[in-house]
């Protein structure tokens, strides 16, 4: 293996075992353990970057742009044909029908229209892909996101009047503040709207979040290392 491709398996190793250790400090969630998922984005980085990853048996990834993810993934599903693959940006309307052909878990449900939308698509490819719903937890004007005082409304409607397989919650806290609280105002929503899955924690937080009950936290940086392109 070349320099690069030992020190992205070194890094995923490293990171794993701070996993490890954080999980052992969590609290149970209704009395049930908590196994956190590894979820690597690969945003901005090449087919090259990755495949060291798959070899190693990474299986899940995240993805921000459905057109970059156009790019590499076909071909690198279809050589591990295992991957999970998520999709953790912004999703508009008009890009539902690819999304269902290459992703196997949406995270950024967050509006009544979408939710439409992913129940016609879904219907006519014959497919039932899981979904969390995206939380503007932080109620940052930049951000995706539902309010959080409208998380539970949507959630419901999405699983009653659209029958769409919701499966947890999603957010990103402010960068500049304390993530706790708001991993914290996460897991609460989750146990109201009584779902389990917990996506919250990045490079710089996941071992808090794991902490508070997330059970599948997004990694790039700390992988990867910095992006050249946002």
């Amino acid at each position: 293996m070349s320099k690069q491709e030992i020190s992205a398996v070194s890094k995923l190793k490293e990171i794993e075992i701070k996993i490890g250790k954080a999980k052992n400090r969590i609290v149970a969630y209704d009395g049930e353990p908590i196994s956190p998922t590894l979820i690597c984005v690969s945003k901005n980085f090449s087919a090259d970057d990755i495949v060291p990853l798959l070899k190693a048996g990474q299986r899940v990834f995240g993805e921000n742009r459905v057109q970059e993810a156009q790019s590499k993934w076909p071909a690198l599903k279809q050589q591990y044909n295992d991957v999970a693959l998520h999709l953790i940006g912004p999703l508009q309307t008009n890009k539902v029908r690819d999304v269902i052909k290459l992703f196997d878990v949406i995270e950024s449900v967050d509006r009544e229209k979408l939710a439409k939308k992913l129940r016609a698509e879904m219907d006519l490819a014959g497919k039932e892909l899981p979904c969390c719903v995206q939380v503007n937890i932080g109620q940052e004007e930049q951000k995706a996101g539902i309010a959080p005082e409208q998380t539970i409304e949507l959630v419901k409607k999405c699983q009653n009047e659209y029958g769409l397989n919701i499966v947890g919650l999603m957010c990103i806290p402010p960068f500049d503040e304390a993530p706790g609280p708001y991993f914290a105002m996460l897991a609460s929503l989750a146990q109201k709207a009584n779902v389990r899955y917990l996506s919250m924690g990045m490079s710089k937080d996941y071992e808090v979040a794991i902490m508070m009950g997330a059970t599948h936290v997004r990694i790039g940086t700390a992988l990867f290392g910095k992006r050249d392109v946002n």
